[in-house]
């Protein structure tokens, strides 16, 4: 027995062809505020319709249509608020191609459910535990030259990289739809976290340093070396607990004893 053959999907008789550049500026623009009204229940539903109404508004003129496109977007929804640009470009992709009759409204479903767990996972791991604290530890660094101006500086630098990844990922979405996964794997973005991890820890270190001799400096200068080694040795024996498996509380206490020991010390 042969399977059941679908129906056509019929496009709306006014239709566009594509949407302006404006429209698709003002979706990327809107992607900007996908969390503006997030709720326990949809999460960021209510921020995705509002980001992609404008598309919607273009490609169904009808009332009805409109509404039901609506709809469909305010299912569950939750990702990274910054790698969402690309589903939301690929969420226009599929919407055209909807509008045109070229496929079922539930296309579109399926891809946002499939895509948003792992961008969710790619982008806490870039931007929330690479990106901001390599850039942190950077301008920390700069703070006796800069003083109050290296806040500025992590604005204009994290900011800088967060708009540009956010519209490229847009526009990935927009032109690739599906095969935006293997673009994305491309750009190698947990390569790239680890090369910035990297860079946060040797920053860090010199911060630290940097303190620990001021510290030394302001106390009579005889502590400093002292508190070095201290702060080297805390670094290796939490480095060889964590790799015993230690619990991570058992580290925080050890470290919270010997603060207490080089503060009554100095």
């Amino acid at each position: 027995m042969s399977p059941p053959v679908s129906a056509p999907v019929s496009p709306p008789a006014s239709a566009p062809a594509a949407l302006s550049r404006g429209v698709l500026l003002r979706v990327f623009l809107r992607s900007l505020f996908l969390q503006a009204s997030w709720n326990p229940k949809g999460m960021q539903n209510l921020g995705l319709a509002y980001t992609v109404f404008p598309a919607l508004e273009s490609l169904y003129p009808e009332k009805e249509a409109q509404e039901a496109a609506v709809r469909r977007h305010l299912a569950f929804f939750n990702t990274h608020p910054y790698v969402a640009a690309a589903i939301v470009g690929g969420v226009i992709y599929h919407e055209q191609r909807i509008a045109r009759g070229e496929e079922p409204p539930d296309k579109v479903m399926a891809f946002k459910a499939a895509l948003m767990g792992p961008l969710a996972a790619l982008g806490d791991g870039f931007f929330w535990l690479s990106l901001k604290p390599a850039v942190g530890a950077i301008c920390a660094g700069l703070v006796p030259l800069l003083h109050a101006w290296a806040a500025v500086l992590f604005l204009v630098l994290y900011n800088l990289v967060h708009i540009t990844l956010r519209a490229r990922l847009y526009w990935m979405g927009l032109s690739l739809g599906d095969r935006l996964v293997e673009a994305v794997a491309r750009d190698k973005l947990p390569a790239r976290g680890a090369r910035l991890r990297s860079v946060a820890a040797a920053c860090s270190g010199g911060v630290a340093a940097w303190l620990a001799v001021d510290l030394g400096r302001t106390a009579g200068g005889a502590p400093a070396p002292w508190l070095v080694a201290g702060c080297l040795a805390l670094g290796m024996v939490s480095y060889v607990l964590v790799q015993q498996r230690v619990p991570n509380y058992v580290v925080l206490y050890l470290a919270a004893v010997l603060a207490c020991a080089a503060g009554a010390f100095l």
